[in-house]
């Protein structure tokens, strides 16, 4: 029988690897850094009880939500690298907030490691029913031909909806006015009564108010049509190039974390995500499951780093 034999430190180091999981504490985090009932928390809590199933022990939801995600990107980032805290976020914190803000507390890179894309939330453009537009190639029509500019809101300065309106104007041409407002939920009832004209949204808070017929939704800012709303049309399907927004939520650890922890991880957020039951839980709600490995999540947050960040220096975006 052929012996194989390794040097004392390799050896070391294999059962390091191998044994950094079993060692890992039986609870498991998933930090937000929202209050509970927004989208991103849904998400969580939806993750949270088929995650534990495959990962063989509990993971709980922990909302640590103030200064703009920053709070909860230090907890995480200062926790123990051994797979029982995680971090779910939206874009904004890792991709946009460091083009938007001089100084953060946390490095998205330097900091945290990768371990899988949740779910993609492309933005959808909404107006009021009322509104003759029949479709976002119309309602960028009608905005050039008026003497006023169109108002849009945004659930805040530097926001996913607030790029969206800067795409859409550097797109089409449209002569828009941004008013911001302090989150999500204020902007959409001000559309529905009729205070102002337009709104670029995540699917999941919006396909209640356009299923319910109190909004219009015009157009997908993204690449391909959503299997929540099929019928959508996305705006380069309607001759405007250009508007991609993504508010995808995506699953880091702490930077130190075992490469073998975070194969772990991302092997049962993939199991997870693409059962049957959770996968037509997130359809419904609009958000669209999108596991990946941590290589092509790192991939993307490189990539929607350097479009947003041109995008803010060339609009000359400054955070409030």
């Amino acid at each position: 029988m052929l012996k194989r034999r390794y040097p004392a430190f390799a050896l070391a180091l294999m059962l390091a690897a191998s044994s950094a999981w079993a060692q890992a504490p039986r609870v498991t985090r998933i930090v937000v850094a929202f209050p509970p009932g927004g989208p991103v928390d849904l998400v969580a809590r939806a993750l949270a009880e088929p995650l534990g199933r495959e990962l063989g022990h509990q993971v709980i939801v922990e909302n640590k939500p103030g200064a703009n995600g920053a709070i909860a990107a230090q907890g995480v980032a200062r926790a123990a690298p051994d797979g029982s805290t995680l971090w779910i976020t939206s874009v904004g914190a890792v991709a946009i907030n460091p083009a938007l803000y001089e100084k953060l507390p946390y490095d998205p890179v330097k900091d945290f490691a990768p371990v899988s894309l949740v779910v993609n939330n492309v933005e959808l453009l909404v107006v009021n029913p009322a509104n003759t537009a029949d479709s976002a190639a119309a309602f960028v029509a009608a905005s050039r031909q008026r003497k006023e500019p169109t108002t849009m809101a945004s659930s805040g300065i530097g926001s996913m909806p607030h790029l969206a309106i800067e795409q859409l104007a550097e797109a089409s041409q449209a002569n828009l006015m941004h008013v911001p407002y302090k989150g999500a939920a204020p902007a959409i009832t001000d559309v529905m009564g009729g205070q102002v004209e337009g709104f670029f949204g995540d699917i999941p808070g919006l396909i209640g108010h356009v299923k319910a017929g109190k909004l219009k939704a015009l157009g997908l800012a993204s690449s391909k049509r959503h299997p929540a709303l099929p019928a959508v049309r996305t705006l380069a399907e309607q001759g405007i190039a250009g508007v991609d927004t993504n508010n995808w939520y995506a699953l880091f650890a702490p930077a130190a974390t075992p490469a073998g922890v975070i194969d772990t991880l991302n092997q049962a957020v993939h199991r997870a995500l693409t059962s049957p039951a959770l996968r037509e839980r997130l359809l419904a709600s609009g958000a669209d499951p999108a596991p990946s490995s941590p290589r092509e999540l790192a991939t993307l947050l490189a990539q929607d780093s350097a479009k947003w960040a041109r995008l803010i220096r060339d609009k000359k975006i400054k955070a409030e």
